[in-house]
């Protein structure tokens, strides 16, 4: 069975970005994200992966999914539906979603594990993270970090496992 993990920052009020940016620069967990992601598969929108300062990122198979058939990205992997992100996923190690709202929104019902950067702070934005039923996920790790000195809010690392089986698409 394959895999999928979401990995994503939100605020208190679930936003994740605005203008295709995200909200916030927090080095640490730019260097976290790194370190979970490195040697496995991403999956993104083609939204976030024009907004990616190094495209496609280093020492990471990048699955992008689009809906304009035929099109490629050089060094990509490129999907035309969800269906296709999931077929071209890795079958032996984690795959991580890393944006942008609609593909989170879509692949919530499908992820076994959260990787939350929680930013106790509210933004203004145009981009946000579904609603998350924290009645389907156990709290496996919590790391809080206070850091008002240097980013002005503080910050919770917290990873969650499904208690139950997400939902699967057949194979294809």
């Amino acid at each position: 069975m394959k895999t999928i993990s979401i990995i994503v920052a939100i605020a208190d009020n679930l936003a994740i970005g605005k203008d295709n940016q995200l909200l916030w620069h927090i080095p640490e967990d730019l260097k976290r994200f790194k370190a979970l992601t490195t040697g496995h598969t991403i999956v993104m929108g083609k939204r976030t992966f024009e907004s990616l300062p190094i495209r496609p990122l280093p020492n990471r198979r990048s699955v992008v999914i689009t809906d304009v058939p035929g099109e490629e990205i050089p060094g990509c992997v490129m999907a035309y539906s969800i269906e296709d992100a999931i077929a071209r996923m890795d079958e032996c190690s984690e795959n991580f979603i890393i944006g942008g709202g609609m593909i989170y929104r879509q692949f919530m019902p499908l992820a076994h594990k959260l990787y939350l950067t929680l930013v106790h702070k509210v933004f203004d934005a145009d981009t946000f993270y579904p609603e998350i039923d924290y009645n389907e996920w156990q709290e496996v790790d919590r790391i809080d970090v206070e850091s008002k000195d240097t980013l002005g809010f503080d910050y919770s690392y917290i990873t969650f496992r499904r208690k139950e089986t997400p939902l699967i698409f057949p194979t294809i």
